[in-house]
């Protein structure tokens, strides 16, 4: 589905900042990432309180409105303003749940190290050697991908520049290398 009449003169304005338009954007859409939040939490099995949602609906129009709306700037109309919309929601609402699930992990480790004295972070290394066994297994450049995005904390941008592929590849290669990392762990 193309671009519709209705959503390229509400993206024009916005992008000229036009009065109101920016209130028109979010209600327009907001639907439409909540929407994406609810099904990205319920697939990956997330639990989320009322303000959860307004937290990571928040986060994605924040990234919307980022850089001088560099988001929509990029935007180039091949598909509906609400397909685009769902795809970067979808991937701001994983990269937040990542972060706050690493962040909880960090925490429940560093409650069980101050009650564990004897932990020393064996496990810790432990889970970096099978990650790097793991990433043996992959292709060079799915390597590169998965090394750069889960363990050095890249975002797509900054991986497609430093390996010069389009950013909207990073998203389907990681895709790839995680199921072939399933594969050899379950193997």
């Amino acid at each position: 589905m193309a671009l519709s009449e209705i959503d390229r003169e509400l993206l024009d304005d916005c992008l000229a900042r036009k009065g109101q338009s920016w209130e028109k954007f979010v209600d327009r859409f907001m639907g439409l990432v909540i929407h994406v939040i609810n099904h990205t939490a319920q697939s990956r099995s997330i639990r989320l309180t009322r303000e959860d949602r307004d937290d990571l609906a928040g986060e994605v129009f924040l990234a919307v409105i980022r850089d001088d709306f560099a988001i929509l700037r990029r935007f180039r109309g091949d598909s509906s303003l609400a397909t685009y919309l769902t795809v970067i929601s979808r991937r701001v609402v994983v990269r937040e749940l990542l972060k706050r699930k690493s962040a909880a992990r960090l925490a429940d480790n560093n409650m069980a190290a101050a009650s564990d004295p004897s932990a020393n972070g064996e496990d810790r290394i432990d889970d970096r050697e099978q990650v790097e066994r793991l990433l043996e297994e992959l292709d060079g450049s799915e390597e590169r991908v998965v090394r750069m995005y889960h363990l050095d904390g890249k975002s797509y941008q900054e991986i497609s520049q430093a390996i010069g592929v389009p950013e909207n590849s990073i998203g389907p290669t990681l895709t790839r290398a995680r199921r072939k990392m399933r594969l050899f762990s379950a193997g």
